[in-house]
């Protein structure tokens, strides 16, 4: 068990810079993403999300039959 605490540790006054921009983006993706789940699974949201599951394709059918300059 010792060398499972060994492996985990962290030299805090060995990290640089690029080191806790690094750390600190991990933990906030990390409580975004919890929020994110949090929001798509919550029954009460379900009427709202259900009624945008289509928006990908709306913007495709006011474009009409423009193939973007091809």
């Amino acid at each position: 068990m010792n060398s499972l605490l060994e492996y985990f540790e962290t030299d805090w006054q060995a990290m640089t810079a690029s080191d806790w921009v690094g750390a600190i983006l991990t933990v906030v993706i990390f409580l975004l993403m919890i929020v994110a789940y949090f929001q798509v699974f919550r029954p009460k949201n379900r009427e709202r999300l259900e009624a945008r599951k289509h928006i990908l394709f709306e913007d495709d059918e006011r474009d009409g039959d423009d193939d973007g300059g091809r």
